[in-house]
């Protein structure tokens, strides 16, 4: 058994210095949303507390993996840069955090399973992606959400918002930066949605 260990073990060395000898490991990145700029209201514009359930996302971006499209068609994922978090999360929590600062309800907090809030809001991370074609690199954040009325069970509002940002240098850190601009520009979008066409007092 000793021998059997020593030979895999040359083995294994043999191989890593037929690769030269080096080791590559995953890097790990967050989604940053920057914070929403807050209102100068002094008053919730819409009646009611509201709740935002935890949002979901597109199967292929619970991969783990950063994804990158080379065409419209397929689908890409980098071997070693991948989601410390996933990005939904992150897009769950920016979406508590743009509603409380637009001062739209009189109560935002994240859905606990408890249908005691008046609202609550759904949501889905449709896209999260390097583009890396046409004319330039850039990224793509697209997020639905809706707007249900708990009292009466109809969905009061849905819509859609999607942001394409270039991005100047072509390296992981930048690409990811861009996508948490992206996304906070999706979402400001939701939001200004939701205040003009939400529910009314």
């Amino acid at each position: 058994m000793k021998n059997a260990g020593r030979v895999i073990g040359c083995a294994i060395t043999l191989l890593l210095a037929s690769c030269g000898g080096k080791l590559v490991y995953p890097k790990y990145y967050t989604l940053e949303v920057p914070a929403a700029p807050a209102r100068t209201a002094t008053s919730a514009r819409f009646p009611g507390t509201v709740a935002v359930r935890r949002f979901d996302s597109a199967p292929y971006l619970r991969q783990g993996r950063i994804v990158y499209r080379e065409a419209p068609g397929e689908v890409a994922f980098y071997d070693y840069h991948r989601w410390a978090s996933d990005p939904a999360e992150s897009v769950t929590t920016a979406m508590i955090d743009a509603l409380r600062s637009a001062r739209l309800f009189s109560l935002v907090k994240r859905y606990d399973g408890q249908n005691q809030q008046d609202y609550l809001v759904l949501g889905r991370l449709e896209r999260l992606e390097e583009i890396d074609y046409g004319d330039a690199v850039g990224v793509v954040a697209r997020i639905s959400a809706e707007l249900v009325n708990l009292r009466t069970g109809v969905t009061e509002w849905t819509d859609d918002a999607a942001e394409t940002v270039k991005v100047d240098k072509k390296n992981v850190d930048s690409i990811v930066l861009e996508m948490s601009h992206a996304a906070r520009n999706s979402i400001d979008r939701l939001v200004v949605s939701l205040d003009q066409h939400g529910p009314t007092k």
